[in-house]
């Protein structure tokens, strides 16, 4: 029986599965993008449907197939992608339970644990009396049943311990319920974190349950409770790192090349709805670094449709200052006074259409904000007005646009374009990625050694040809970590990776695919043979010098212990190896 890993693989191909998070764009036999991975303006990221692998040839130089993608791009260990994939794939795992064991960590028992609790509220919702009263009031805000039942919306109940003594009849600990967040603390006892709340499970890319949002209702309306609360950050669920419906917008955002940014879940499922389906909600956070790399994946053009009155708040400010500079091209949707998206998109389509089109630049906003709040006549004004608007100036990428909004900041302010040009140089914005993911994205540093032996093998794919230069006799004077390399090499008669997978271990299969789809990615100058041979010679010196400093070494031993007989079989060897190098 072949495993589960073959089997996924062979109904799977790589490209759909990366083409599902990233936007992938044809390069000769390969497919290119920018990487989902580290920040990057020129696409260094390469997908080869042929040895169904991919790899970063930028700043991070991760690589691999499609089970280390998903690993890397969603936060898993192996046996989740692996689950995650058997469900694409239509591969029952239980087939194969007996030769591979059951998989079980943290992570997954509260997967099931959350899916579980999202089925526990879908019930309430469909068949208790507050759940219908819900559903009512569901439907007075236009939502369809369709709409319900897609979004999975669900009911909390007021009891104080339902989810909880619900999930205990199932096996799971109070230890485990409080680590998926869905408990609370009162009077020094645990009870559901969510009770007389409409809740919005929120999902994963995968469409898995990762946590929750809760919306309070009935009589608990009338107390001074917060309106909404969402599940705290857990092993699964984390704000910063999440876009409510960005699992079902995905091939929206694509088909569009644009995407909508809301405030609420009635929002972005009301726009949906609608029939406009490029929408998320950012989870009640500001933007974040890490959610821009999500959506970065699909779109560079980002319109936001919320209050626009928080938009001078700090951490507004600096979710759409990182935007900017990452490239985005951001405009607002002014709203009609009094609505929001739900009640628009519900109410009036068409006006929805009308003011997604009509949607003016993030800078026009910000520049009206500044000069109604200013008076642009006095002089202390006026450099209020570029204290406010000559950071987000600096944060665009694009010089052209910059100096567009340069050149309207110089004659809003009646001065010329170079003293703004002057002001600007003294504006010091921080970095777009924190010290932790610059940290990540540093790539370690190769000895001379380990590129010059990279390079070689790049150059053998590049030019099979060039196999028949090395004999047994050649290779001996090459480094030991790569004379095995090319003695598997030539043995094997080929440089297809897919005939040497019975010859190398995975380690060295993994260099290999990489440097096979190097050769085909990278420009080729017509010299590969002349630099083929080159490489060669030096490796060659190399290794010898490097039989030289032993001697040496050996030489030095010999003569402090008076080994007269030692010392000279050294001196003849060193004489030998001497030679050679010339």
């Amino acid at each position: 029986m072949a495993s589960p890993i073959e089997e996924i693989k062979s109904r799977l191909d790589i490209a759909d599965v990366v083409g599902g998070y990233v936007k992938l764009q044809k390069a000769g036999a390969n497919l290119r993008a920018r990487c989902p991975f580290h920040a990057e303006k020129t696409p260094s990221f390469f997908v080869s449907p042929a040895r169904q692998s991919w790899h970063c040839f930028g700043g991070c130089s991760k690589g691999g197939d499609m089970f280390k993608f998903v690993m890397e791009i969603e936060g898993m260990e192996f046996g989740e992608a692996l689950k995650l994939l058997a469900h694409k794939a239509g591969v029952e795992l239980t087939r194969y339970e007996g030769s591979m064991g059951k998989v079980s960590t943290e992570r997954t028992r509260l997967q099931e644990l959350s899916e579980l609790a999202a089925q526990f509220f879908e019930t309430q919702l469909a068949s208790s009396q507050k759940g219908n009263e819900a559903k009512e009031y569901l439907a007075q805000r236009g939502m369809s049943v369709e709409s319900v039942k897609k979004w999975r919306l669900g009911y909390a109940p007021g009891n104080g311990k339902a989810l909880i003594d619900f999930l205990s009849s199932r096996g799971y600990s109070m230890g485990e319920i409080s680590r998926a967040g869905l408990t609370a603390q009162s009077n020094n006892s645990s009870v559901d974190r969510f009770r007389s709340r409409i809740m919005f499970p929120v999902f994963d890319l995968s469409s898995q349950v990762i946590g929750f949002g809760g919306r309070i209702f009935g009589e608990k309306e009338k107390e001074d409770l917060s309106k909404y609360i969402n599940t705290p950050n857990t092993p699964l669920y984390d704000k910063s790192r999440v876009l409510y419906g960005l699992d079902k917008a995905r091939v929206a955002l694509h088909k569009a090349d644009s995407c909508v940014l809301v405030e609420g879940y009635m929002d972005v499922i009301m726009v949906s709805q609608a029939g406009f389906e490029n929408v998320v909600a950012s989870s009640g956070t500001a933007l974040t670094p890490l959610q821009l790399k999500l959506l970065k994946r699909y779109t560079e053009n980002l319109s936001l449709a919320f209050d626009m009155d928080s938009a001078g708040d700090n951490a507004t400010k600096r979710g759409i200052e990182l935007a900017i500079e990452s490239g985005f091209s951001i405009k607002v949707v002014s709203m009609p006074q009094g609505k929001d998206p739900a009640d628009v998109a519900s109410e009036q389509p068409s006006l929805w259409k009308e003011l997604c089109e009509g949607a003016g630049s993030i800078l026009d906003f910000y520049f009206a904000s500044a000069l109604a709040k200013f008076d642009k006549s006095l002089p202390e004004h006026k450099r209020k007005i570029s204290q406010e608007l000559l950071p987000m100036i600096k944060r665009i990428p694009n010089s052209i646009e910059q100096s567009h909004w340069v050149q309207k900041l110089a004659k809003e302010l009646e001065v010329s374009e170079q003293t703004i040009r002057e002001e600007l140089l003294k504006v010091r914005v921080s970095p777009l990625e924190s010290k932790e993911e610059a940290l990540v994205n540093v790539p370690v540093k190769k000895t001379r050694k380990e590129l010059l032996e990279e390079r070689f093998l790049l150059l053998l794919f590049r030019n099979p040809g060039l196999l028949s230069e090395l004999d047994m006799e050649r290779i001996a004077f090459l480094p030991a970590s790569l004379q095995e390399m090319v003695a598997g090499i030539l043995k094997a008669g080929s440089l297809d990776v897919a005939k040497l997978e019975s010859v190398f271990p995975e380690e060295t299969l993994n260099l290999l695919r990489y440097l096979a789809m190097k050769a085909e990615v990278e420009e080729d100058v017509g010299q590969t043979e002349l630099e083929f041979r080159s490489c060669l010679l030096e490796l060659e010196l190399l290794d010898v010098r490097k039989k030289l400093d032993m001697l040496s070494v050996a030489i030095r031993s010999a003569e402090q212990q008076n080994d007269a007989k030692k010392l000279e079989a050294l001196m003849k060897e060193f004489e030998e190896i001497s030679r050679s190098l010339k």
